[in-house]
Parts: C-alpha cells; sequence; structure tokens
C-alpha cells in the first residue's frame, strides 16, 4: 500500500471530481435516501428544506415525500451534531455518531461557565432529560424548568448547557416537507425507542468521512466534524491508506478504491440550498469554491443557495413562486445556460413546490436569468 508521506500530486480538478463522486454530484444515483443519508454521514440541516434539495441534486427519481416519511417513522432524525449545528442523520447515527463529539460539546458549555455558577452539571443533565422524556418541549420551556432549580443562573447558558449535555431531537412535524410546526425537543434515546449504541469510533468516522469527503487531509476532516486531535486516528490507519499531495504540498489520505474520476469527467450544472455540506466541510475549500468568489455564497451570516457549473460555484439562485432566478457569477454559454435551465425546469418539476413555503403548488413560472451577481 503506497504511503502518505510523498503521494502523487492531485490539482484542484482532480480534487473536485473525486469530491463530486463520492458526494453524488456527478451524476445522480440511483439510491434510496436513507442510504443516501448514510453515506454522506448526515445532511446540514440548520434549516428544515436544505436536505430536501440535497438529495434533489443528488438522487435519480428522489421526491420530497420520501425523505418526509422517513423523518415520520423516525428513520432519520435532525439534531446537533458536527460543528455544534443541526444535522439529518439516521437513527443509527444520531446514537452512535453524537458520542464522537460529545466532548467538543462539554466544551462548549465551558465558555458560558459564568453563567453556571452553582450549577451541577450533572444534576441539570438529569433534570433536563427527565423534564423532555416527559413530553416533547420548546427551548424556551426547558429554560424555565431549569431557573425554577436555579433561579440565579443566566437563562441562556441554561438553555446551552441542555442543548449540549444531551442529545436532542427535534421531533416531528418539524422537519417534514410541507408541514410546519415549533421546534420541541426530546432525547434521541426517547424518541428512537431504543438506548444509545456502541459509539462509533474515530476510525470508523474517519473512513467514512473519506468515502464521502476525499481525498482530504487531517485539518478538513477536523473543520467537518468540528473537533481536533484527530492526527491519532488518520496515523493508526495509515497502511490501510493511499496518500496524495495537493498543489501547495498538504498531505492527503484517500481510500484505496474509492472513485477518483479523470479530471476532464463532466460536471452537469447543479441547484444547491443553504449550508450544504459539500462546501462546508473542508479547511482549503478551492476544490469547489474558486478563490476569485469566496465568501460570495454568503452574506453576513446568512448563506445562499448556490450553483454549481462544471463542478465549481459559479452562481446563485432563489425560487418565488415557481419562478427560479439564476445569479450567475460570470457569462455563461449558450450552451450552459441551456445546461442551466434544464437543471432549474428538474428541480422545479421533482420538487414540486415552493422552495419558501415547502407546501405551495411550484407552477410553472420556470427558469430565468437575473444580472450577473457581482
Amino acid at each position: 500500500m503506497a504511503s502518505t508521506t510523498a503521494g502523487p500530486v492531485l490539482d484542484t480538478r482532480a480534487l473536485n471530481r473525486a469530491t463530486l463522486a463520492r458526494q453524488l454530484l456527478l451524476g445522480r444515483a440511483r439510491m434510496s435516501a436513507v442510504d443516501a443519508v448514510t453515506h454522506l454521514v448526515g445532511l446540514q440541516a440548520q434549516n428544515v428544506r436544505p436536505p430536501y434539495f440535497q438529495l434533489h441534486a443528488r438522487l435519480a427519481g428522489f421526491r420530497p415525500a420520501e425523505l418526509a416519511g422517513l423523518m415520520e417513522s423516525r428513520e432519520v432524525v435532525r439534531m446537533v451534531t458536527m460543528r455544534s449545528t443541526l444535522h439529518t442523520h439516521t437513527a443509527h447515527d444520531a446514537l452512535t455518531l453524537r458520542p464522537l463529539v460529545q466532548d467538543a460539546r462539554d466544551r462548549e458549555v465551558g465558555y458560558f461557565r459564568a453563567g453556571l455558577t452553582g450549577v451541577d452539571l450533572d444534576r441539570l443533565t438529569r433534570t433536563a432529560r427527565a423534564f423532555v422524556e416527559a413530553a416533547p418541549r420548546t427551548m424556551a420551556e426547558i429554560r424555565e424548568e431549569l431557573l425554577t432549580h436555579w433561579p440565579d443562573a443566566d437563562p441562556r447558558a441554561l438553555s446551552v448547557a441542555a442543548r449540549c449535555r444531551l442529545p436532542l431531537v427535534q421531533v416531528t412535524p418539524r422537519g417534514v416537507w410541507g408541514r410546519s410546526g415549533q421546534v420541541r425537543l426530546t432525547t434521541a434515546e426517547h424518541w428512537l425507542g431504543r438506548p444509545a449504541g456502541e459509539p462509533q469510533s474515530p476510525d470508523e468516522v474517519v473512513l467514512r468521512y473519506l468515502g464521502a469527503f476525499g481525498p482530504a487531509s487531517v485539518k478538513d476532516m477536523q473543520t467537518w466534524a468540528g473537533l481536533t486531535r484527530l492526527r491519532p486516528a488518520f496515523e493508526r490507519l495509515r497502511p490501510r491508506l493511499l496518500g496524495f499531495r495537493d498543489e501547495n504540498g498538504v498531505e492527503l489520505f484517500d481510500l484505496p478504491d474509492a472513485p477518483r474520476p479523470d479530471p476532464d469527467t463532466p460536471a452537469p450544472p447543479r441547484f444547491l440550498p443553504e449550508f450544504d455540506n459539500l462546501l462546508l466541510s473542508h479547511a482549503d475549500r478551492t476544490r469547489v469554491v474558486p478563490p476569485q468568489v469566496k465568501g460570495r455564497s454568503w452574506t453576513g451570516n446568512q448563506a445562499h443557495r448556490t450553483l454549481l457549473v462544471d463542478g465549481f460555484l459559479a452562481g446563485l439562485w432563489t425560487e418565488d413562486a415557481g419562478v427560479l432566478t439564476v445569479e450567475p457569477f460570470s457569462a455563461v454559454t449558450k450552451a450552459v445556460e441551456a445546461q442551466i435551465v434544464a437543471e432549474g425546469e428538474r428541480l422545479l418539476a421533482g420538487m414540486g413546490s415552493d422552495a419558501r413555503t415547502g407546501g405551495t403548488p411550484a407552477g410553472r413560472g420556470g427558469v430565468r436569468f437575473g444580472a450577473i451577481r457581482d
């Protein structure tokens, strides 16, 4: 097996195509939604609808009802995991992946220690668990309950402590396409009706990360997971991995049998939602985000919906009452414009509802091009 100390160089296009292949974005996969959520190690779900759009961009024949059904049958759930953000995970990952990031969540509580003076965190955890397992609760209700036990504590600090110390899931109908509901929380174990399983090991998750996001560096995975000290896991796995370098000489690891397509492999246009993990899961994002457009998928703390052309970030999009508006970062050829229109029409037809409301018929407004986005 090749050593990772002096591997071949993978240029930006090679990394782009390899990552797109792992992300099911070179061609829509004939895969079930639950298998895709497993393969991708969860879907970033900071907002309700992005997971549905993520799967539409990746799966052949996907319809929102498939993921909605998995939410309602409790085969997938929404909970805080990677980077302290909400993700949609399978039930198995909800029970076994959260422990991997628990130390990071415990450290997050430490940032609020000044507001938790005199609070016994173990007692707080037991109190909050009993309260949310008696019935799903809003965060405001959790906070008010904890204040009855620790009236002198900072209310926000109590909320953070409960969120971080417990594996809380958002119960349905929250997260179900076409429905709405206030965020109500209970524990993953209670909602899924079984105790947490044996935690996934760091080594196992490294292999899964590489399968979904590789080739990648240690720092890339640490960015995705919101963790540090992952190098020992990579070192243990080194004999089982192939080694490469990027154009800056950074060491990259990969699975021997993972796809690494020819850099000239065509990459069709894809419409991605805000907070798609493709754009968030590497320390060096140039494999997807060209340096000249860095930062243009965000305004302040708000992420925009993004357009990929030839595999790279190339514009933004919005949807309103069945009209999908594309705002490219630069002019595109007529041939590429036609491909973008075809993909946009597929999105409108396949999702079957307004992107803003998740339940209103999209209509037949079609795809239009706005001004080039400066």
